[in-house]
């Protein structure tokens, strides 16, 4: 998880266990391929109490592990 994000999970008082549940749970809304970088993917889901919505956007590492970098 990027500092960026970790940043606004505090902000918004999230835990990382609510963006995971967010993550593994939710949908993924959108892909964006035309970022340089590599793909991004907007996913949406709930926090731990199933009632908090939790925006996530994130891609694939290299090593093929999910990099959340800005949560909303």
């Amino acid at each position: 998880m990027s500092a960026h994000a970790m940043e606004e999970m505090a902000e918004d008082m999230l835990t990382i266990l609510d963006v995971e549940e967010a993550v593994l749970r939710g949908q993924v809304i959108r892909v964006e391929k035309d970022d340089p970088r590599r793909t991004k993917y907007i996913v949406v889901g709930t926090a731990l109490d199933q009632q908090t919505p939790v925006r996530v956007v994130g891609r694939f590492a290299s090593n093929g592990r999910y990099l959340n970098y800005h949560c909303l």
